[in-house]
């Protein structure tokens, strides 16, 4: 019966007369009628659509009814077709075989393709390289919000670097500095950071460093005194204690300036809140203050000299067209504190790089080498001791050089060996054989030997520089560079006492010894160093080269008074033009050896046009004058009388 067969296939059942019913894909039946199957007509078969439909049936969980899973499986067949709902697909059909209506007459609506995927442009850019290891284990965490203290900080320090620095340096770098390190001690006690031993050795030793602008005019250690302050402030904002950190501490606190400014807007945000409610009333005090301030000093000005005198002197001098360069002060000194701060609250952590040792050598390819060095170094310094024993006469007799170039080519040369030793000593640490207690001995008295001699080296290179002195008077440079000298000593000084104790502590030793020095040669005022001992010699000797003394700054003038009239009045009459030409600065940006050498000046009678000081001393018949900007020899090779 069709209604019997049409049950049979529906439910999977035998015929009456016993085999089973033919498996058949049924056809999906018109939207409204679910069931609804066309028994006049048989349904066309598909050999290609049976054949997945029997791949589907095999892989499904459920194996124990065969009937259901082929059931199932041409469900999912169905559902994933793109066949729109009431058609049939394509395919090879027997002949004879009927076509069903199309869906449309049914009334079911045909199903639209789903559209073409987005095409992925982002696989063919480039992308883009993983950061070194190094960067990820430097960088900072995220700072908490920027604190109202420091907020207020920042802008007293942007303030007062527009007013006062704008005259030149002094004491107004003190001044300035004050609000600045105050927002970065808010900031640093917000984020949990205590001060440390270490932390106040580098704050007290930058404030130091900035006292010597105060009292010294000379150019080149007040350019040391304040590069040295950074360093040190940077130190003390990051903490810092290995070489790494030590060396590249500094650079961090430059490369806070752009995400300082970023942090101190957002936070400046936060605070705001968009409310003029909490601004206004800041605003309007300002501008009373400043208006009651300027009515009425104004007036006491007007009314009294003496206070219009103080008032001048005490207030800046701010102009219209100077306006432009007061601005860049005021973003200096406001990027300048936010970065200070941003420090503060989120230093580098250079302390994480690791410098992994080299590969450890032989006993003998490590050793030999060295010891080779140390027997060079020992026969140099016993050609030394032969030299002094029997005088320089001797040596400039064998070898033609004259007393001066034997002395300056010498120096030089033992300077640059002293840098090369440091150099080897930090390569030999790095490769250095390290089994055991025999190699740790071993590499101790090794380098240790190596430090020792290089000690008598830089004892010789400056005997050699004294005798230069002694000779032919001292300068800026020579000054200068028997300092760097002196220093290189002591850092050896420094590796010998790490060698035998530990080294933990040598990179911040060496740091503050090296600001410790340019201290020193601030304070000692170099210029006024190089009057002493010229004056000194001419008392002794009758030579001075007054051409090199008029170019001296203010912290000579004290010395360069003993002179006689005529050489004073020439020595300090260059001296003079300069502080004329520098022009009368406010008391912030006055040094304490600038008003002195003013105050000597007005009471002494310097006349140099009286003594015809251009003719006089055209080319120093006094002194020495060289071919090399310095006094020591005349330019035909002869040493100077």
């Amino acid at each position: 019966m069709p209604g019997s067969a049409r049950r049979s296939r529906r439910t999977g059942r035998t015929r009456p007369g016993g085999g089973p019913v033919p498996e058949e894909p049924s056809v999906p039946a018109p939207a409204g009628e679910p069931d609804a199957v066309e028994a006049d007509a048989p349904e066309p078969r598909d050999a290609v659509r049976e054949d997945a439909e029997s791949a589907e049936v095999a892989s499904t969980k459920d194996t124990s009814s065969k009937d259901t899973s082929s059931k199932d499986a041409m469900s999912k067949a169905k559902a994933g077709s793109g066949t729109p709902r009431g058609a049939v697909a394509l395919g090879t059909a027997p002949a004879g075989s009927v076509r069903r209506p199309p869906a449309a007459s049914s009334g079911a609506r045909p199903r639209r393709p789903a559209p073409a995927p987005a095409p992925d442009w982002q696989q063919w850019q480039p992308q883009r390289p993983e950061p070194p290891a190094w960067v990820t284990a430097v960088k900072p965490v995220t700072p908490a919000r920027i604190q109202v203290a420091a907020l207020w900080s920042v802008l007293a320090t942007a303030l007062l670097s527009t007013l006062l620095l704008g005259d030149g340096l002094g004491l107004n770098l003190l001044i300035v500095t004050v609000p600045a390190a105050l927002g970065a001690y808010f900031t640093a006690q917000a984020a949990g950071r205590l001060p440390r031993p270490w932390t106040l050795v580098w704050a007290l030793g930058g404030v130091a460093l900035l006292v010597v602008p105060a009292l010294r005019d000379g150019g080149l250690p007040t350019f040391l005194s304040v590069a040295a302050a950074l360093a040190l402030g940077a130190l003390a904002l990051q903490g810092c204690r290995t070489w790494p950190g030590v060396i590249f501490g500094p650079l961090g606190l430059f490369g806070a300036l752009g995400s300082g400014v970023v942090w101190g807007w957002r936070g400046l945000r936060e605070r705001v809140g968009g409310s003029r409610s909490r601004v206004m009333p800041v605003v309007r005090t300002v501008v009373v203050a400043v208006v009651l301030l300027v009515v009425f000093g104004a007036l006491f000005a007007s009314a009294d000299e003496a206070f219009a005198g103080l008032l001048g002197d005490l207030t800046p001098d701010v102009t219209v067209v100077d306006g432009p360069w007061h601005v860049l002060l005021f973003a200096l000194g406001l990027a300048g504190a936010l970065a200070a701060a941003h420090t503060a609250a989120a230093p580098l952590r250079w302390d994480r790089i690791t410098v992994r040792p080299g590969r450890a050598r032989a006993r003998l390819e490590w050793a030999l080498p060295l010891i080779v060095l140390n027997l060079l170094f020992a026969v140099f310094i016993a050609v030394q001791l032969a030299v002094l024993a029997g005088g320089y006469d001797d040596v400039l007799r064998k070898t033609g050089l004259t007393y001066s170039a034997y002395a300056r080519q010498g120096f030089w040369q033992l300077l640059g060996a002293t840098l090369l030793v440091l150099v080897v000593i930090g390569l030999a640490r790095r490769w250095a054989p390290r089994d055991g207690a025999g190699d740790r001995t071993l590499v101790r008295c090794v380098l240790g030997a190596l430090c020792v001699l290089t000690l008598v080296v830089v004892a010789s290179a400056l005997r050699r520089m004294d005798l230069y002195v002694d000779a032919y008077g001292l300068t800026r440079l020579r000054l200068s560079v028997a300092a760097v000298e002196l220093w290189l000593g002591l850092v050896i000084v420094l590796m010998l006492a790490a060698g035998a104790v530990g080294g933990r502590w040598l990179p911040r030793a060496v740091a503050a010894s090296g600001a410790a020095a340019v201290l020193l040669f601030g304070l000692f005022a170099p210029d006024a160093l190089v009057a002493e001992r010229n004056v000194q010699r001419y008392e002794s000797s009758g030579k001075i080269d007054i051409r090199y003394l008029q170019e001296l700054s203010a912290d000579a003038v004290p010395a360069l008074d003993r002179l006689p009239d005529e050489l004073r009045s020439c020595a300090l009459g260059g001296i003079e033009r300069n502080l004329a030409e520098d022009g009368a600065e406010p008391w912030y940006a006055t040094s304490w050896s600038e008003s002195r050498a003013r105050d000597l000046l007005a009471e002494r009678r310097i006349e140099p046009e009286r003594y015809s000081c251009a003719t006089r001393f055209p080319s120093d018949p006094y002194g020495d004058y060289d071919e090399y900007g310095e006094y020591g020899e005349y330019e035909d090779g002869r040493d100077a009388p």
